[in-house]
């Protein structure tokens, strides 16, 4: 049995959800997101809290489909947010309407737009703040911008995530 999909997952104050056979769509105050489901697993709304009925060959999916149920009833409520930090000489975010310009100390500085559904504002010269309701295209937006210069092991210098410990590496001896 799935201990996850066993799990109801509760509403919060503002969310309304609609079911049918092929999805389940949350709508709160930030947004409206909704959750495909696979055939043999179903969800039934039971005072505020979402309920996933499934049979014994869908266990896996039942368990998935409940765990993002619960992101997206966090998202479309509060939403998500992620911050990044940038360490190095000269390494700078600045936002100008929806794109986001960085210099990391390249010859060239970097222009990243931001896509629908997220929101980048640089509080400072050296953060990053990425916020939107789903908690996936946050992540992975997240991710893409520490690409551009993900942290060396040796002085620190790159894009982390806030609050990242990053293990430095012993330089050379002579």
């Amino acid at each position: 049995m799935s201990r996850i999909a066993k799990q109801p997952v509760p509403l919060p104050k503002g969310v309304t959800a609609t079911i049918t056979p092929q999805s389940v769509t949350l709508k709160g105050a930030k947004g409206t997101l909704s959750v495909p489901l696979t055939a043999g697993v179903a969800v039934v709304q039971e005072n505020d809290q979402l309920a996933v009925q499934y049979d014994d060959t869908n266990r896996m999916q039942a368990g998935a489909i409940r765990a993002h149920l619960a992101n997206i009833a966090k998202g479309v409520s509060s939403g998500y947010q992620i911050k990044l930090e940038l360490v190095g000489v000269g390494y700078r975010a600045a936002v100008q309407g929806k794109i986001l310009n960085l210099t990391l100390g390249f010859s060239h500085p970097i222009n990243f737009p931001a896509p629908d559904g997220i929101t980048i504002e640089a509080p400072s010269q050296t953060e990053v703040l990425i916020q939107g309701i789903d908690k996936q295209q946050v992540g992975q937006v997240a991710a893409v911008i520490r690409e551009f210069r993900p942290p060396e092991p040796y002085k620190g210098k790159g894009v982390r995530y806030s609050g990242e410990k990053i293990e430095l590496k012993e330089g050379k001896k002579k």
